[in-house]
Formats: C-alpha cells, sequence, structure tokens
C-alpha cells in the first residue's frame, strides 16, 4: 500500500510505504512472485516521476489498474494519469480502467463523458463498461465492523436460527449480519464480474 496521508487498507498483511520509497518497493518485487500495489491517489504523482527515473520499472508490472468515479475532477485526474503511464512507455493493453461508486440506475455513457471521448481520442488504455463497481452499503458497514467482505463470505453461522433465542442485545447483532450476508452476495457477484471483464 503505498500511501501517505490518506487511510490505508484495513488488511494488516499490506505493508505502507511512501511514494519516495520506489526503489525499495522494486527491489522488494523482484524476490516474489505475486503482489498488488495499491498507489493511493495522495502518492500517484510521485510514484509515477520514480517510476520514469527507473527507466522501464514499468515492465516489472502485468497490469495497471486505474480506478475513477465519476466526479469531474476525479475524472480529470484519472486521464492524467493515464497520459502519465503512457508517457512513460505502459502499453495500451496493460492500461486497464475500473468505474467506482455507481449507482444501479446509472450508466458509464452518461456518467463518464470525459473519459469516454478521451479514450477515443487517444486511445490509450482499454475501457470496458462491465467493469463498473456498484455503490453497495456494504462496505461502509465493514469499515464500522472493522471486518472485511472475506470475513463476511467466510461466516458460515446461521444468524437466523440464532434470532429466535437471542437476548434483545444479540438480536441486533444477529439482524445486522443477516443483512450484511445478503449484502455480501450482491457485492460479491458485482466484484466477480468487475474481475472476468478486466482480465479477458
Amino acid at each position: 500500500s503505498v500511501e501517505s496521508i490518506n487511510q490505508g487498507s484495513t488488511n494488516i498483511e499490506a505493508e505502507q510505504i511512501k511514494g519516495k520509497k520506489y526503489g525499495e518497493l522494486i527491489d522488494q518485487l523482484m524476490m516474489i512472485e505475486d503482489a498488488i500495489i495499491d498507489v493511493g491517489a495522495s502518492n500517484v504523482e510521485d510514484f509515477l516521476k520514480y517510476m520514469d527515473q527507473f527507466s522501464g520499472s514499468h515492465e516489472d508490472f502485468d497490469y495497471f489498474v486505474v480506478p475513477t468515479t465519476k466526479e469531474k475532477k476525479v475524472q480529470q485526474d484519472t486521464i492524467n494519469t493515464i497520459h502519465a503511464l503512457n508517457v512513460i512507455g505502459v502499453p495500451k493493453n496493460k492500461i486497464r480502467l475500473v468505474f467506482n461508486m455507481i449507482e444501479t440506475d446509472e450508466t458509464v455513457k452518461s456518467e463518464f463523458p470525459s473519459l469516454i471521448g478521451f479514450n477515443i481520442a487517444e486511445d490509450m488504455f482499454v475501457l470496458n463498461e462491465n467493469c463498473t463497481i456498484y455503490l453497495n452499503e456494504i462496505f461502509e458497514r465493514l469499515i464500522t465492523l472493522g471486518k472485511s467482505l472475506g470475513d463476511i463470505n467466510n461466516d458460515e453461522t446461521d444468524y437466523r436460527s440464532l434470532l429466535a433465542e437471542a437476548k434483545p442485545k444479540e438480536k441486533h447483532l444477529h439482524i445486522q449480519m443477516i443483512a450484511l450476508k445478503r449484502l455480501a452476495i450482491t457485492a460479491n457477484k458485482n466484484l466477480n464480474t468487475v474481475y472476468k471483464n478486466l482480465f479477458i
């Protein structure tokens, strides 16, 4: 997790470093087979600057997944990031876009005209409208509970059965967990669809 000021990953296995430690990161990548590098928005500029200094180091990465949201500033930042990757020499096929935090009744075409236009004009990245993560309140609830989506998916407890005999204080927790498990099913289906379409 390359981060400096924003809240990083809640996953305790994620090691956090600052963008200026890019050289150390590349050294570490040489020693492992698989890694996901999550670059926070506050560090993208530094990260790309150091990547450019370590000429050819972009080749150590299989893909650059760029998440974006519908806010105009974020879309412009996304365009700038894609352009910077292109200048460094990252080929189109390695740059993949993910549309994040979209309402289920919204479309990529209606909410991301700048990025669609940029893609048509410059053809610097892979745009797949099926790579859309829809808003789901489970993510905010998970932050509050300090749990991950995986925690909910792996929880095989039958909270519905427990509800009947639960004490008043426990009932609230069981009801909350029933709702979370239902939301998790939807979130999982969505994320699996995005992952499948992201790397085809």
